[in-house]
């Protein structure tokens, strides 16, 4: 690749050196600016390969930024910065014609890989589209690296009417990233049409999909539409597609390479523009393997793939999704929101979460009713949570060998990946728990907490301050 210039404008004085300085290694020529105004005053005497802009500062913000950029230079691409990660940074940046978006704190190493793949962009001539912008999404949020993906593909997909197959477990979101789908596509103002296939008997599946004629069967007294109909020209969502009958997969793939269908007992073709949007918990390639899904059909479906992390693979975002669902539960009561208190929200961070966000939610709307205080502490939450991560057994010595073994198999796990002082990062941690878990049993009484774990007060004092739980 040839050298290129690179120009970064963030009002940040310490994010403006380290790019220079990792873009100038990088073998590239760099110059930085502190507004985007002064950026619009160097594009009037020459252009570089590709700007880096932050997306919130004084004044001129990174997205009127890129806007006059893409008016004066449209093939010019802009890789978008921003520390607020969230899904409506992500698709006003992809939609306003951004290269890529970029949330901090960054890998710099990536960052210079994504500038570099920007000029080679650039040298190619490619010509990016402007899409219109559509209003504000439903809330998702996710600071997780996993998550930033998802806003990737939701922003690159918004100018595409292409089939998506999402994939995640139960509670993970994954309806609330089809609506996002629909709402940031070309369709946002026809039809978003949902449908759950797992709770729909299997005799009532094609009626429900196609529709039916009058007399079509007992009880048919009219001609209804099915749901191919009723989403014409917008998205239809087939949530657990995995649970679809064969009988049924066979007239889907029909209908998705022909664009027509039959009612159920009619004889006169129906034609639809639908964009399909599936989503399932289950491994779909091992059902094609197990000759439970057609292998035609999950090829048709999976042109894009959007994985959805579970909640215990993207702890970080646990503390803020907390406060939002709190928040949220809060306004539909019409009450004031819940506060977490310092140990509760590291508790919850620490929890196993087998539901996902929906278990969360639902958390948060119980403790908004039943935690007796304005700050929830950890005694106020409910024990299931905690029965929860504990494996099922009823015998000491099962639960201490069941303990043991995860234990074991987290340390495999981390040496093989090359981690070092593993029990200066484990004591920490079981402490923590430890401690935790003696304090809910007492209702927060610290003196009885240590008698519990064979500490004396001083040492709780102690570990209560190494740990950060004062």
């Amino acid at each position: 690749m040839q050298r290129g210039i690179v120009w970064v404008v963030d009002d940040d004085s310490s994010i403006r050196w380290v790019l220079e300085r990792a873009l100038t290694g990088a073998g590239l020529t760099c110059t930085t600016f502190e507004s985007g105004s002064d950026v619009l005053d160097a594009l009037t005497t020459k252009t570089p390969d590709v700007l880096l802009s932050d997306i919130r500062m004084p004044g001129m913000d990174g997205l009127a930024l890129l806007k006059q950029i893409k008016q004066r230079h449209p093939m010019l691409p802009v890789i978008i910065m921003t520390a607020h990660s969230d899904l409506d940074a992500a698709v006003s940046a992809y939609q306003q014609g951004a290269f890529d978006y970029l949330p901090k704190p960054f890998d710099i190493d990536e960052a210079v890989a994504l500038v570099e793949r920007a000029i080679s962009h650039y040298q190619e001539q490619q010509q990016p589209r402007n899409a219109p912008v559509f209003g504000p999404t439903a809330d998702i949020i996710g600071e997780a690296p996993a998550m930033q993906d998802v806003f990737r593909i939701i922003g690159r997909l918004s100018r595409s009417s292409i089939s998506v197959l999402i994939n995640g477990e139960s509670g993970t979101g994954k309806e609330l990233v089809a609506h996002a789908l629909h709402r940031h596509s070309p369709r946002a103002k026809s039809p978003f049409i949902a449908l759950n296939m797992a709770a729909i008997p299997k005799d009532l599946i094609e009626s429900e999909l196609f529709g039916h004629e009058k007399g079509a069967f007992t009880g048919a007294n009219t001609i209804r539409q099915g749901r191919f109909e009723q989403a014409d020209g917008g998205t239809l969502f087939l949530d657990e597609i995995g649970d679809m009958p064969l009988d049924v997969q066979t007239r889907l793939l029909r209908v998705l390479a022909d664009g027509q269908f039959y009612r159920v007992g009619g004889y006169a073709p129906v034609k639809v523009d639908v964009r399909i949007i599936a989503a399932t918990h289950q491994n779909l390639e091992l059902r094609v393997q197990e000759g439970k899904f057609r292998e035609d059909l999950f090829h048709r479906l999976n042109v894009i793939r959007v994985h959805l992390p579970p909640l215990r693979e993207r702890r970080e975002d646990i503390p803020r999704l907390a406060r939002h669902f709190l928040q949220v539960a809060a306004r539909e009561l019409g009450v004031e929101a819940k506060l977490l208190h310092p140990e509760t929200d590291a508790a919850l961070t620490r929890l196993a979460w087998p539901g996902n966000v929906r278990q969360l939610e639902n958390t948060c709307r119980w403790l908004t009713v039943m935690a007796a205080g304005q700050e929830v502490l950890i005694q106020d939450l409910p024990a299931e949570l905690f029965e929860a991560t504990a494996p099922e057994s009823n015998t000491g010595s099962t639960i201490s060998d069941s303990w043991a073994t995860l234990l074991a198999q987290w340390a495999d796990r981390a040496l093989r990946s090359g981690h070092q002082n593993l029990l200066s990062e484990a004591q920490p941690e079981m402490e923590r728990t430890l401690l935790t878990t003696a304090l809910r049993h007492t209702q927060g009484h610290k003196q009885e907490a240590a008698r519990l774990l064979g500490w004396g007060r001083n040492t709780l004092t102690r570990k209560l301050k190494e740990l950060g739980m004062e």
